[in-house]
């Protein structure tokens, strides 16, 4: 049986209502056996009668509910597929209030694994991160800083919790003064956010994050373009934050907007700002850390032991470990 809808909403409700590369739909062909073939604001429901009917009203329902202003989780579909069948609703409370199982992994893509943390420390990141607006990563190169927090970032704008991730790093090579470099912005500042863009790619198809970028559900820019600016109900990870002066950290933190979360990362034994200048981070450290009551901000410190690329990444570190204190 094939059924026709057209779908009267605008171009966000759609986003909204297909899900990043269509995964809602994904997710409503998986449970309930049919195919759905989506174009603009049309679909086409491929499968037998009862299951046809069930699509339909799922994503009748669906619809209803972005209209109303709803955030579509996975969870929340997984209840209306249910509610559709069965003909009740009993919406899972716990969606908000459970204690999320952090060993279990968090689910960024369809089309990858869980991204699991690998030690303690990282465990205890993903946790601070849920349960503080503002989180401070300190510690060594590949320790799963940057990547774990690009994960949770990715979780929550599945579950509907933010509505985009901003990626911000400073540009210290270019003294953030791009103008002086060729080309348009893109050509600019890319060569300075590769990394954050291999941690993306990593978890989601290249086509799908620029059709994120594209629909400014994910921005990645140079920290200097955050002035003058206020985050809401966006995921914010500045990266590298060691090379922040401490006037850009004071302006980067005061960005924080309703229902933001701020995860900041880096390395304070690879400063690369000019002799003489001091590193916003180590600056923030000084003044936030052991303080953190009442402010819903944290601090967590990586060691080498937390190292998640090859083993001689570790070795190399804990080599300059011992030397530097020694020295």
């Amino acid at each position: 049986m094939k059924k026709r809808l057209f779908i009267d909403l605008n171009r966000d409700d759609i986003f909204s209502l297909f899900g990043i590369a269509d995964e809602n739909l994904r997710l409503i062909e998986k449970e309930l056996n049919v195919s759905i073939l989506a174009k603009d604001n049309r679909i086409i429901i491929k499968g037998n009668k009862r299951n046809s009917d069930y699509a339909e009203k799922t994503i009748e329902k669906l619809k209803k509910s972005i209209l109303e202003g709803k955030k579509i989780s996975r969870l929340f579909i997984e209840e209306i597929i249910e509610e559709t069948r069965n003909g009740i609703y009993h919406l899972k409370k716990q969606e908000e209030t459970k204690e999320y199982n952090f060993e279990d992994g968090l689910l960024v893509s369809s089309k990858r694994d869980l991204v699991r943390p690998k030690t303690k420390n990282q465990k205890e990141y993903l946790k601070k991160i849920f349960n503080n607006q503002i989180v401070f990563a300190i510690g060594p190169a590949g320790t799963g800083k940057t990547y774990l927090a690009t994960a949770a970032g990715l979780y929550f704008l599945r579950e509907k919790k933010v509505e985009r991730i901003i990626l911000v790093r400073p540009v210290v090579e270019a003294g953030e003064n791009l103008g002086f470099l060729p080309g348009d912005l893109k050509e600019k500042i890319d060569p300075y956010l590769r990394p954050l863009f291999d941690a993306i790619y990593d978890m989601i198809e290249p086509r799908i994050f620029h059709e994120l970028v594209e629909n400014e559900v994910i921005e990645i820019a140079p920290l200097a373009y955050m002035r003058g600016r206020t985050l809401n109900k966006a995921f914010v990870i500045l990266d590298e934050a060691q090379n922040t002066t401490v006037d850009q950290m004071k302006m980067f933190l005061t960005r924080t907007g309703n229902d933001t979360k701020l995860v900041i990362t880096g390395d304070i034994t690879q400063i690369d700002l000019p002799v003489g200048k001091k590193s916003g981070l180590i600056h923030a450290k000084e003044l936030f850390e052991g303080k953190e009551n009442g402010m819903n901000m944290t601090f967590i410190h990586f060691t080498p032991e937390d190292v998640s690329r090859a083993e001689i990444v570790k070795k190399i570190l804990e080599a300059y470990e011992r030397y530097e204190k020694n020295e």
